[in-house]
């Protein structure tokens, strides 16, 4: 392929820029080789003649094709250049909007300074397990890479991330460390994970400050080190720093800040526990206000401080060390504070005593402050022979002040890293571990210093290595693939390091210069220019003779030599450091002592491959002379940081800062090239261009590069061969590309090429189709123009027509317009001088006014005075008489009430009283009522007078206070005004109270209001809804064909919606206690194979009830308790405040629905003795009056007591109601909340009277009813009987009676029966009119409810509940009496039958015995068969036994071929009989160990989806079976004759089956849990990569991914699964459940669950690959649904809900198949799109790729419209969805048809010990 080939008409090229630096061009002429200009055209469509020339100038780098453009890997661009690079990190930056980029094994990652919601726990469980490069590029896939490799390879693994400050290393080593917390996190409870992220905080507190370039810029290097055991579990981790920045706590640049950690505690002074600190705020202190600006935009530093603490705490730092820790940064800030004065002479100084900044310094620390302010001024020197004490100068003293600041903030921020090291530190054995190096990148200042330059060098270093292993990389692919290769020419930087680190390299001789007594950095310049002048990476300034240029890999640096021998020394007095080191404080004591610098202990070092060095240790004061360099100690620890990373794996990430502005998605071409050289990316690029970039598999290029193919290479079945007779064809030159194994290798350009040849090849074909299509389509096309081009130009004509009138009408309204705003703006000046003369006018006129006001007061006050003495003269006389008046009225009132008492006396005497007594009282309660109204009456009167004396109050006091100012004037002393003061102060403090009364009685108000009103809301919404139910169902039920056919009405879906919620957090309770109770026993066995105790260890013998595997209560046999402690707790509380206790209120509910249960009962019970005296109706019957008079006596003396005791009641009550009344009538405070509450009570009363009397009446009458029908019976019985003996045993002749006296006893006799017979059919009659009245009675309360409905929403709550609460507590409090005979009479009953059952059984037993004492089961074997009652009886010893044969032991497969569920079945018969002997020891027994067994089968077989569904169907069938047989109606609709006779009869089991349900949730959780574990590897394959329909899918270039690293050489890497092969799996997993006899509802839920699942993995792989987002993918997803679908309808499922779960997906392969270009395309694709979420669909769109060049991509513009027009749907910002999300499951109560009599045993189970009953 020649130059012209490549240079022709029509290529883009890229040309240099000096502000974009790469621009893009077009080539408008050919190039022809020899020609000096190439003719271009701008993308703004300007020409350009860019000259070329063989040296200066060569010819532009070519563009890659658009289909390339935005790749995830830069490696995969045809031509590997530097604009090639840029281009595609633009592109996917900006538009895509996507931070990270693979280049090679290089992550590139952008800075976006926005918050993305790309780094969640779902993001992380999408990329967990993934190979490096099937997934979009992230740092979790780095991570994961590594994380891999270490598990896979057993090799360490290193991630080293770079770039320069601001670039977002700190945030993507974090994001990194919480990748592996998440994946590994521990084993046991040590939470080791959360202190590692812990340490986060902490770091940044102390190590991170603001800079003009970064808001939080790490000053420091730090290597992490997460260690892991053998499971690959976190046990523990390690930190180096490396270099902090020391210079920045005394002096920072403008625009910056210090350490977090002084703005924190700056920020945090007001806090009690801070206020020995001594704190201000952060400007008032020189080391935080040098920078100027103490705050960061969006950044609290107070609640940092308490992240911090946190941190702290939890890594183990004790609240006291934090205080010491705190003060000693405190003391840092006062001791920059300290003033020291200069001395006349200009060579001493010294601290004024009352520094108050010194004081606290030296409190804080603990040391004495004479002797600190002695050497802080003053240093020693000393010589061979004698000690001398020099005063220091100014200056000397501010550095050696600013020196120790510097030395004690490293000590400690060296001491927290270490006690961090400790906190992660960890006894167990270290397997393996993954570092993260957060590092900084290349730097390059305006004035650069030592920091720069060991900056710097580290870099160097990690270039180099970094190189190496690209290098490496390379060269192991290609011997893989076993193709030649020639040896790379790549940039070796060894020269540099050289010219650093080398013997009498610049370290050393720095280190020499500062070994010189009277050394200077000038010198020390001097030195290096005589000694490396001739290194071509050592250059020297023109312009100066004090620094020094060294040539990096990245750029030329010029370093300032000024502070270099300073800042290498690090010197601090050591007389200073001996004050610190007899601080008082231990913590500041021990930062300084000399152990600490011999490094930690080598014990440390042994027990774990975590070597905890320190990156610089602190300097020893004694032998300051052996003391090694700043520049050593870094050079040592950066040695042994590169052996470290060169003894493992490393993983690399360039962090990138796209602009130095801090904006969001703003790209700077220029930083951003400036980064990408420092940085070593394009380096990768340059050795990846030198050998073979692209590399295609064989498969992968026969697909996508057939259509260049002939048709005799197609018939060829071998593709390799293909392939290499068509390369040979095209390319000529053989160097251009190789064969490997697998893979073809290309040279850089070469698949640009075939790219090129292909485009012309489908343009070619394209073109003879659209010629003939577009001539046809455009004579149409102008026919139709032409038409409209007509009538647009009349329209046209017409409209500029309108548009002149309009113009018109338009100036006319401005000159209106005009007019109108020059008059108004006259009218307002005018109105303006106006209102200024009338102010003047009122305030002259008020003045004269107001002196005349003063005369008039006067006078009017004297009047006050007299009216005040003329009123209390005549009040006194009035009040006088009316006394006289009142004794009179007394004293004849008396008569008169005498003579009503005599006779009230007697009228109380006579019987019509009793009579009226009921009539009486409710007129007393009337009256009361009216007393009452009065009352409320009385107090709105005195309301409104409070009112009114309020104001006139509030007047007399303002008029006293005028009054009192006026006296004041013009007295100067006086009793008076101190009376009026006085008399002022109590009215003021009267109208207080009056007003806080008020206001209190008003809030009392309308809290209680506001509470009404929002019961009343609930309640009203609770009615309308249950009456929407009610007629729904109602309609349902009338017209059942036409609510089948209509739509489900919202509010039951909402319903519904809710229901499912409350299921959902249910279970999830489940599923937490499961796990919880998982952990436990982890624990257990955990401690127990830690721990062994020698002996033998007894245990108590109800271990099966108190051990931690069961938790289940016994079975509570009666509720009657919870009744009696309600009624209890009302008769404490009292009537009137239980009303108010809802749950006294749900409990009386819950005693009347069971008293309303027992009166059904009971009139059960009479219908089946009505029918019984039917069916013998035709019987002879006798019966005699004596009977009958019993039973009236009977049923007139229950009534007579019932009555007595009530009206005693009623009297009581009454008399309670009166006092109450009487009380708070009598208090001043009364109000309308009383008189209401009493109104109630009333009517509450009175109801209560009703219903109570209506109940009581049919109980009585049901009882006296049943008692008389049963003694009817039983005498009939008898009577019959006696007389057929008589007749039967009478021998005598019946010659002997007389005829005629025979014949009149009988028909006396059959009159008699005759008479009864109709007495009794009466009676029945008249039972049933009773019943009719009752149910009328009911009827008329129901028309009574729904009138009550009818009122106003707070007399209708007040009035219901309280009605209802009053008369549910009366009746109960009446039936507590009775309840408690009949529980203590029911209580003796069960203890003597159970000591009668006991007996008989021991008889039984010792019969048994004695007869045949040889036999002991064989007895029940061989005896008479009987009828079958569906029971199996076993002894207590057995029971082990039992569940070890059917639950421990038992294996799916031995009970295949017998009735599904066979041990749900077995085990429930063993409770029956246990039921039947009533032994609820034997019940609670065998379902505890039951339960407990099969969650240790459960938990031994955790991953075998057979034994799961085997148990979740026999638990759910002995769950139905304990409903079906519980003997509720509710279960036994369903139910045989049969069935219901083998109801339980003694427990209620109703707490064992909700510990059942919890089971069997538990169990349905584990079920899918396995399921999709299965199904997990199948998914992503089956639906996105297999090819369904053959030859739809495009490849593309694919770079760098999936590299030998990133799969398991030994297995291949993954498999690919098929379609078939998960349609496969569903069909095994259904079928499996339905082997079992799994209810098919819960089949349903479990493919629902599982096709969720499907849907969410497959949603997220699609959001998260670049690669598969297209529209053949679009295509093969959309078939691949459908195949599902179609399994669905084949099985019968569809019904299941499994179709609307994959909603989403399905939305998204519609969306990948639709048009993407204008706005009708935008609004259908927001229409189509319902289930997808904004961020899902844009980022679908961000992500599609066109598969060839003829296809488009999507604008940013049609993706801004699209965001535009879903601004306000309503949803969440996840991205992903949620793969762990669990649908609610419903167990549905399905009855078993099967009969238990007929279940037969198999022999194989063993059960020989059972007996049939």
């Amino acid at each position: 392929m020649s130059v012209t080939e490549l240079y022709s008409k029509y290529t883009r090229v890229w040309i240099p820029d000096p502000e974009e630096v790469w621009k893009a061009a077009e080539i408008i002429k050919d190039y022809k080789e020899g020609d000096t200009v190439l003719h271009l055209k701008l993308e703004d469509e300007t020409t350009l003649e860019y000259s070329i020339g063989p040296k200066d100038n060569p010819l532009p780098f070519l563009r890659n094709p658009d289909i390339l453009v935005g790749e995830n890997d830069l490696t995969a661009l045809s031509y590997l250049h530097e604009p090639a690079v840029l281009h595609n990190l633009k592109v996917r930056f900006l538009e895509s909007n996507h931070i990270y980029t693979y280049c090679g094994i290089v992550l590139v990652a952008i800075n976006p300074y926005e918050q993305l919601h790309i780094y969640g726990e779902e993001v992380i469980t999408a990329y967990s397990g993934q190979n490096m490069g099937d997934m979009d590029p992230h740092i979790f896939a780095v991570a994961e890479e590594a994380y891999k490799q270490m598990a896979r390879d057993e090799k360490n693994q290193s991630i080293i991330v770079s770039g320069e400050s601001g670039a977002g290393k700190t945030v993507s080593a974090k994001y990194a460390m919480r990748f592996f917390a998440t994946v590994g996190g521990s084993a046991n409870d040590t939470s080791i994970e959360e202190k590692v992220l812990a340490s986060s905080p902490i770091m940044e507190a102390i190590g991170n400050a603001k800079t003009t370039r970064n808001d939080n810029s790490s000053r420091f290097g730090k290597y992490i080190q997460i260690g892991f055991d053998r499971r690959y579990h976190i046990i523990g981790a390690n930190m180096r720093t490396y270099l902090l920045e020391k210079s920045r706590v005394v002096f920072q640049a403008e625009d910056e800040r210090n350490y977090h950690i002084f703005y924190q505690l700056c920020a945090s002074s007001s806090l009690s526990e801070f206020k020995d600190l001594s704190l201000t705020s952060a400007e008032d202190f020189t080391f935080t206000s040098l920078g100027e600006n103490i705050f960061i935009d969006g950044v609290n530093d107070a609640e940092d401080l308490v992240k911090t603490r946190q941190a702290l705490s939890m890594l183990g730092v004790k609240e006291i060390h934090q205080m010491s820790i705190f003060k000693i940064i405190a003391s840092i800030l006062h001791l920059g504070n300290v003033e020291i004065v200069s001395e006349r002479d200009g060579e001493s100084c010294h601290i004024n005593r009352d520094d108050t900044y010194l004081r606290h310094f030296c409190r804080l620390l603990g040391i004495e402050q004479e002797q600190m302010e002695h050497w802080l001024c003053r240093r020693k020197l000393v010589t061979t022979s004698e000690t001398y004490v020099k005063n220091m100068s100014h200056a000397q003293a501010v550095n050696a002040r600013d020196a120790l600041a510097k030395h004690i903030y490293a000590h400690l921020f060296d001491w927290i890293v270490e006690h961090i090291n400790k906190a992660l530190h960890t006894s167990t054995k270290q397997h393996s571990f993954i570092g993260v190096l957060d590092i900084y990148g290349f730097e390059t200042f305006e004035i650069n210093s030592f920091e720069q330059f060991c900056i710097n060098y580290a870099n160097e270093k990690l270039q180099q290595q970094f190189n190496s292993h690209v290098f490496k990389l390379e060269q192991e692919e290609y011997m893989k693939e076993q193709i030649p290769w020639t040896l790379i020419d790549f940039y070796d930087n060894q020269p540099c390091i050289d010219l650093i680190e080398a013997k009498l390299g610049i370290l050393d001789l720095l280190d020499e210069e500062c070994k010189v007594p009277k050394g200077t950095d000038q010198n020390w310049a001097q030195k290096l220019y005589s000694k490396h002048s001739n290194s071509g990476h050592f250059e020297k300034p023109r312009m100066s003779n004090k620094s020094f240029i060294v040539v990096h890999f990245a750029d030329k640096v010029e370093y300032q030599s000024d502070g270099f021998l300073e800042k290498n020394r690090d010197t601090v007095y050591e007389e200073q450091i001996n004050i610190l080191k007899a601080s008082q404080f231990q913590l500041v004591a021990d930062l300084f002592q000399d152990g600490k610098d011999s490094g930690p202990p080598s014990a440390t070092s042994k027990s774990s491959k975590i070597n905890v060095r320190a990156a610089k240790p602190a300097p020893k004061g004694h032998n300051r002379e052996h003391r090694k360099s700043v520049g050593t100690q870094f050079r040592n620890s950066l040695h042994l940081l590169m052996e470290t990373l060169n003894a493992t794996t490393p993983h690399y990430v360039r962090c990138i800062k796209p602009n130095d502005n801090k904006e969001s998605f703003v790209f700077d071409s220029r930083r951003a090239v400036q980064q990408l050289r420092a940085c070593g990316v394009l380096e990768t690029i340059r050795i990846s261009a030198a050998g073979y970039p692209s590399r295609w598999t064989y498969p992968d290029f026969f697909s996508r590069y057939r259509v260049l193919m002939t048709k005799k290479n197609m018939t060829i079945a071998d593709k390799k061969q293909v392939c290499k007779n068509l390369l040979e064809t095209l390319i000529k030159d053989p160097d251009k590309f190789q064969f490997g194994k697998t893979k073809i290798f290309f040279r850089a350009g070469q698949v640009a090429y075939l790219e090129k040849l292909r485009a012309d090849k489908f343009r070619f074909a394209c073109i003879k189709i659209q010629k003939t299509v577009r001539g046809w389509l455009q004579r149409i096309r102008y026919r139709k123009i032409r038409k409209s081009a007509i009538l647009l130009q009349r329209y046209g004509r017409g409209y500029l027509a309108r548009r002149y009138a309009e113009m018109l009408r338009l100036t006319r309204a401005t000159l209106i317009c005009q007019k109108q705003y020059r008059m108004k703006r006259v009218r307002q000046e005018y109105l303006r001088t106006r209102r200024a003369v009338i102010t003047i006018q009122a305030f002259a006129r008020g003045m004269f006014v107001r002196r005349l006001y003063q005369e008039f007061l006067l006078h009017h006050k004297a009047m006050i005075i007299q009216k005040t003495v003329r009123g209390w003269l005549v009040r006194k006389k009035y009040l006088h008489a009316r006394n006289a008046a009142i004794v009179i009225q007394c004293f004849y009132r008396r008569v008169r009430a005498k003579r009503q008492l005599k006779q009230l006396k007697i009228e109380a005497r006579s019987a019509e009283h009793f009579k009226n007594l009921n009539v009486g009282m409710e007129n007393k309660i009337v009256q009361l009522q009216k007393k009452m109204d009065n009352k409320s009456k009385e107090y709105k009167t005195q309301n409104e007078q409070l009112i009114v004396t309020n104001t006139a109050l509030g007047s007399e006091v303002t008029k006293l206070q005028k009054e009192l100012e006026t006296l004041r004037t013009r007295q100067t002393a006086g009793t008076q005004v101190t009376s009026l003061q006085e008399e002022l102060e109590k009215l003021r403090v009267e109208l207080q109270e009056a007003h806080a009364q008020k206001k209190q009685i008003e809030e009392e108000f309308s809290n209680e209001k506001q509470g009404l009103e929002q019961r009343v809301e609930e309640l009203e919404k609770e009615n309308t809804l249950l009456k929407k139910e009610k007629e729904e169902m109602n309609r349902r039920l009338q017209n059942p064909s036409q609510g089948q056919g209509g739509d489900v009405p919202q509010k039951e879906i909402r319903l519904q919606v809710e229901l499912d919620e409350e299921r959902q957090r249910y279970q999830n309770l489940v599923k937490e206690y499961s796990r919880l109770e998982q952990r436990y026993e982890n624990l257990q066995e955990d401690l127990s194979s830690m721990k062994f105790h020698p002996g033998h260890r007894r245990h108590p013998s109800n271990q099966s009830s108190l051990g931690s595997d069961s938790n289940y209560t016994s079975i509570s046999m009666s509720e009657v308790g919870d009744t009696d402690d309600t009624i209890q707790l009302v008769e404490e509380m009292g009537i009137e405040k239980a009303a108010m206790d809802l749950s006294v209120f749900m409990k009386l509910q819950k005693r009347v629905r069971e008293l309303e249960q027992e009166r059904k009962r009971l009139q059960t019970n009479l219908e089946k003795v009505e029918e019984l005296s039917k069916r013998k109706g035709n019987e002879p019957k006798s019966s005699t009056s004596e009977e009958d008079i019993n039973a009236d006596q009977a049923y007139n003396s229950l009534k007579r007591q019932e009555l007595e005791t009530e009206n005693k009641k009623l009297k009581n009550d009454l008399n309670e109601l009166r006092k109450a009344v009487a009380d708070r009538a009598s208090e001043n405070n009364s109000s309308n909340e009383l008189q209401e509450g009493y109104n109630l009570l009333l009517n509450q009363l009175k109801a209560a009277n009703e219903e109570l009397d209506v109940r009581k009446e049919e109980v009585l009458i049901l009882k006296t009813q049943i008692v008389n029908t049963t003694r009817q019976s039983e005498n009939l019985n008898h009577i019959d009987s006696s007389d057929v003996s008589e007749w039967t045993n009478n021998k005598k002749p019946v010659d002997e009676v007389d005829n005629v006296a025979a014949n009149d006893l009988k028909k006396l006799l059959e009159s008699q029966l005759q008479t009864k017979s109709r007495q009794h059919k009466d009676e029945l009659e008249a039972l049933h009119t009773q019943i009719e009245l009752l149910k009328d009675s009911l009827e008329k309360k129901q028309e009574m409810l729904d009138h009550f409905s009818t009122l106003s929403p707070e007399a209708l709550v007040e009035f219901s509940v309280q009605q209802e609460i009053t008369r549910l507590t009366n009746e109960n409090l009446d039936l507590k009496e009775l309840v408690e005979k009949l529980e203590k009479n029911e209580k003796k009953l069960k203890k003597q039958l159970r000591i009668y059952m006991k007996k008989v059984q021991e008889l039984e037993v010792s019969q048994a015995t004695r007869s045949r004492p040889e036999l002991t089961r064989q007895v029940t074997v061989q005896r008479k068969e009987k009828d079958f009652e569906g029971m199996l009886e076993y002894y207590k010893e057995d029971e082990a036994l039992l569940v070890k044969s059917l639950v421990t032991d038992m294996k799916p497969n031995v009970v295949s071929a017998t009735v599904p569920c066979l041990p749900a079945y077995i085990l429930f018969m063993c409770i029956r009989h246990a039921d039947y002997i009533n032994d609820d020891q034997k019940v609670h027994s065998l379902l505890t160990a039951t339960i407990n067994a099969i969650k240790k089968v459960l938990k031994k077989n955790n991953d075998d989806f057979e034994m799961t569904s085997f148990w979740l169907a026999n638990t759910s069938r002995l769950l139905h079976c304990l409903k079906q047989y519980s003997g509720d109606e509710a279960f036994m609709t369903q139910n045989t004759a049969k069935q219901n006779e083998h109801c339980l009869k003694n427990f209620d089991l109703a707490e064992y089956r909700q510990v059942l349900s919890d089971l069997s949730i538990h169990i349905y959780q584990q079920l899918v849990r396995i399921a999709e574990g299965i199904m997990q590897p199948m998914i992503v394959s089956a639906m996105l990569e297999s090819e369904s329909i053959p030859s739809l899918a495009g490849v593309k270039p694919m770079g760098y991914r999936n590299r030998s690293s990133s799969l398991d050489c030994e297995s291949g890497g993954p498999a690919g699964y098929t379609l078939q092969a998960l349609v496969r799996q569903l069909g095994q997993f259904t079928n499996i459940m339905a082997d079992h006899g799994l209810d098919p509802e819960i089949s349903q839920q479990v493919v629902r669950q599982l096709f969720y699942s499907i849907n969410a993995v497959t949603l997220n792989n699609l959001l998260l690959r670049k690669d598969v987002c297209s529209w053949s993918t679009g295509m093969q997803l959309r078939y691949n649904i459908s195949q599902l679908e179609e399994w669905l309808r084949g099985n019968n499922l569809h019904q299941s809900g499994a179709v609307a779960t994959m909603e989403p997906v399905i939305q998204a392969a519609q969306l990948l198949q639709v048009k993407k270009k204008t706005s009708q395309d935008a609004e259908a694709i927001c229409s189509l799109c319902t289930a997808l979420s904004l961020q899902q669909i844009v980022k679908i769109l961000n992500l599609y790729t066109p598969l060839n060049e003829f296809e488009e991509r999507v604008t940013v513009s049609f993706i801004r419209d699209i965001q535009n027009r879903l601004q306000d749907r309503a949803e969440n910002n996840q991205l992903l969805v949620d793969t762990k999300y669990t649908f609610p499951v419903v167990f549905t109560y399905t009855p078993s048809v099967l009969s238990l009599e007929t279940v037969h045993i198999p022999a194989s189970l063993s059960l020989d010990f059972l007996t049939r009953v």
